[in-house]
């Protein structure tokens, strides 16, 4: 059996709008009471909540300049920062991407580590606002091994393509084959073989001083339009 549902009615008769006024005005005079009552711890409470409002706004400023002295601190410690060959030689693969996406810092550049399995051929990446986006490869290996030019192949590959980038690096703290520099010079792949990281690490040399990077962001080169030929009217 389905249930009724029940809906309000208007009352009738003088019996029922009396007892409905004296609901209405017992309803009002609670709501007035509850007001009044808190109107009046506010105003008693009010240096409590004004202290409370203070303790955080001065947390929240405090964390503030924490955080900013914390990046201030750490902008000056990558200005200076100078890695030695000695130094690279005993990193690991992921420590020398680490410390070339550092030393794009340092040189100005916003940077972040992307090494990993699948990275397609990008170890680290940065943006500079006049040089545009640079993509470096690195290969971690021991002294005196030489990067072949299959490496310059894969950059060439992906470095625009994939990571739109308007620079390609490949660093190493080895050297390059004959093949490899030549084939890099050739397609715009830039190369920093163990002298130049030296000169750029060690050295402290601007990354975009070494390699000659243009000060403007190049522009990307247009595909050609097609000219379609005009229909002769007859």
């Amino acid at each position: 059996m389905a249930r009724r549902r029940l809906r309000p009615r208007m009352p009738r008769g003088a019996g029922e709008w009396a007892a409905a006024a004296v609901v209405a005005l017992a309803a009002v005079t609670l709501a007035t009471k509850t007001a009044v009552a808190i109107a009046v711890a506010a105003q008693q409470a009010w240096p409590v909540l004004v202290a409370l409002a203070a303790a955080g706004l001065l947390c929240a400023g405090w964390r503030a300049w924490r955080s900013a002295r914390a990046a201030r601190m750490r902008a000056q410690s990558l200005a200076r920062l100078r890695i030695t060959l000695m130094q690279i030689d005993a990193m690991d693969d992921q420590d020398f991407e680490f410390v070339l996406r550092d030393l794009l810092i340092r040189d100005g550049w916003s940077a972040r580590r992307v090494g990993r399995q699948g990275d397609q051929a990008a170890d680290a990446i940065g943006q500079h606002g006049r040089r545009g986006r640079i993509v470096l490869q690195a290969k971690h290996t021991t002294v005196g091994a030489k990067v072949g030019v299959h490496v310059m192949y894969q950059v060439k590959g992906t470095a625009g393509p994939v990571h739109g980038a308007d620079h390609a690096v490949v660093v190493t703290n080895g050297t390059f084959t004959r093949d490899a520099r030549a084939w890099g010079e050739k397609h715009q792949i830039h190369w920093i073989d163990r002298d130049r990281l030296r000169t750029w690490a060690e050295h402290g040399a601007p990354l975009h001083d070494l390699l000659r990077l243009p000060d403007r962001r190049p522009r990307r080169a247009l595909a050609p339009r097609t000219i379609r030929p005009r229909s002769s009217i007859t």
